[in-house]
Formats: structure tokens, sequence, C-alpha cells
């Protein structure tokens, strides 16, 4: 479904904190991984953006709305590295996070300040999300496609599978949504 971020009466307000809480980690060349209809790409000049979704029609929408800006389908074979990969309220999406990590792994440039950062609800948080969906407060699609909320020990977990170190983690919205940064893992 194209751009679930606007389906909802509060989904606009989550998207611009989500975009709010990631935007002091935006640094140099940007993935926007996930990116729905771009609206990350208000953050970042048409330069520094790339944004990937496996939804056309989010694809197409952003497109048109941000015209100088890239944007591909995730079937789309991409060799480009990136000082940042972001990937706001996705995870919890896919069946195996450990996976989806290292995808986003693969696209990290080499510098050693590249990262991924990763935004996603606290799954205390996932009877809220049921509820408010149902009544049309959050958008029914994106919580009937959630896979798993994962929890800080989770989401460390899982990074550590990929060779990521969770250099940085945090909550925001009250607590309902967390804020996660990897780093590859050295081995110094």
């Amino acid at each position: 479904m194209a751009d679930q971020g606007s389906e909802g009466l509060l989904s606009p307000f989550l998207r611009k904190q989500r975009i709010r809480a990631v935007k002091p980690y935006l640094n140099g060349s940007i993935l926007d991984y996930g990116c729905g209809s771009g609206e990350l790409a208000r953050e970042v000049s048409h330069e520094n953006y790339f944004g990937i979704d496996i939804d056309q029609e989010s694809i197409l929408v952003a497109r048109e709305k941000f015209s100088s800006y890239r944007f591909a389908s995730a079937a789309e074979p991409c060799t480009e590295k990136f000082d940042t990969v972001v990937s706001m309220a996705v995870i919890e999406h896919v069946k195996q996070p450990e996976q989806f990590l290292l995808t986003l792994a693969g696209f990290l440039s080499k510098k050693p300040s590249a990262r991924i950062v990763i935004t996603t609800p606290h799954p205390t948080m996932d009877w809220i999300h049921g509820a408010g969906s149902s009544i049309g407060l959050f958008s029914k699609h994106a919580n009937d496609e959630h896979e798993e909320l994962l929890d800080r020990k989770k989401l460390s977990a899982a990074g550590e599978k990929c060779q990521l170190v969770l250099s940085h983690y945090s909550r925001f919205l009250f607590g309902a949504n967390q804020i996660a940064i990897f780093k590859i893992k050295s081995n110094n």
C-alpha cells in the first residue's frame, strides 16, 4: 500500500516524529531504505539522498513530489555505498530482522562513521497500535503487516548476528517508539 505514513489520523504526526528522531544522525550520503513517499528527502540535499522502497506506487509518488531526488524499487539492484542507511518503521515488518540488518549493512561505506539508523515501535505499545489502527488513528495496513516488535535486547541481538554493534539506543514519543544506531563491529 502506498504511503502508509499518511493513512490514519496520527500517522503524519508519527512520521514527522520519526524524521525528527533520525535527523541528528544523518551524515554524508543517505540511503532511505523503505522510503515510502520520500518525506525524509526534505531533510537531505538531492545530491546526498537515495530512496528505495518495495512499493512501486510509493516510488511514483516520491518521484512526483521530489523530482530532483533519486528513488528506486527494492527489486532493482543497487551497488552504491552510503555513509548513513536509514530505515524508519520498517524492521517490524520483516520476517527475519537479522537478514534485514545484513542487507542494510551491505549498503554501508567503509568509513568508520558509517551507520545504520533504525526506528521502530516499542513492543510494550503493541496494544496501542492495534487499538489505534482499528479506530483510524494509525495505519491499519501497517499494523496488520507487523511481524514482530523488537525491544532493545532483540535489536542488539539481531545486530550482533550481523557483526553490527548497537552504538546508540533511545526511546522517543513517551517511549512508544525507539531509535537504534548500528555500526559495523571493528576487529580492534
